[in-house]
């Protein structure tokens, strides 16, 4: 019983080879991250330490794609993190809206 969790790997592996294997990896791991980064943070940062903090994530994300590269689900992983962090973020927003519309309704 062959146990992969990868499907993007393999359906990298399929369509496209093994040449730029690495690279695709490595941009969908990088998008993915940055979403995730981005949904999961709360605060605004200033300019120069957003830039810093997606340089540490672009070095970051190198390491991901190794183990991406060993098979590891770690792609599919970013995925569910992203949906489950923008589900979050959806929600939270409906519950803001709707609770400014409770309020200014009860103002008189």
């Amino acid at each position: 019983m062959d146990s992969n969790f990868s499907l993007i790997f393999d359906y990298v592996e399929e369509n496209y080879g093994i040449d730029h294997l690495f690279t695709i990896l490595y941009v969908l791991n990088l998008i993915f991250g940055a979403i995730a980064f981005k949904l999961g943070f709360a605060r605004k940062l200033p300019i120069l330490k957003s830039l810093f903090v997606y340089m540490m994530l672009a070095i970051g994300t190198f390491i991901i794609t190794i183990f991406s590269i060993f098979k590891m689900p770690m792609t599919e992983s970013l995925i569910i993190i992203s949906a489950v962090l923008g589900v979050y973020r959806f929600r939270l927003h409906q519950q803001r809206k709707a609770r400014t519309n409770n309020e200014q309704s009860k103002t008189p």
